[in-house]
């Protein structure tokens, strides 16, 4: 599905550029029987949803007008904001988001664990340093970068 995922984000990020928003992610995924093609978009300050509708519109005005059609099958079309969880995947995103509270999801476990949340402390080309809080102290952990299988901002109760 990757191919499908690569095609969109080149049909989308004109439009989204065009608006000035930024294309944070494209998703293609099967849910049950139905096939979801999601676009998360945003600017500073939030999106709202006036703005994901005017998006949607020209997504779908765009796609249906490629021949041939580069998504074959029926799908619904999803266009949103990213949330408060956002997903980091640029590497612009990291860099915003040092300081910031952040969930990491391992390839493979660390000391046990395949999922830690903690404050973003460093980034560098080839890892994250996260300090975590274990009980009453915290401690920096480092992950290796091609390790990490998604990284997230996480919402810290």
């Amino acid at each position: 599905m990757s191919n499908v995922v690569d095609t969109v984000k080149n049909i989308v990020q004109p439009i989204v550029d065009e608006f000035n928003f930024e294309l944070v992610d494209v998703e293609f995924v099967k849910e049950g029987k139905n096939w979801f093609l999601r676009t998360y978009i945003d600017k500073p300050g939030g999106i709202d949803i006036e703005e994901c509708a005017l998006i949607s519109e020209k997504i779908s005005e765009k796609m249906d007008s490629i021949q041939p059609d580069p998504i074959p099958q029926m799908y619904f079309l999803e266009v949103s904001s990213p949330g408060a969880e956002r997903p980091l995947k640029k590497e612009k995103d990291y860099q915003n988001a040092i300081g910031s509270y952040v969930n990491i999801s391992l390839y493979e476990p660390v000391n046990g664990e395949k999922m830690y949340e903690g404050t973003l402390k460093e980034v560098t080309e080839d890892s994250l340093t996260v300090t975590i809080r274990i009980k009453t102290r915290e401690k920096d952990m480092e992950f290796n970068r091609k390790k990490i299988a998604k990284a997230r901002l996480a919402i810290k109760f």
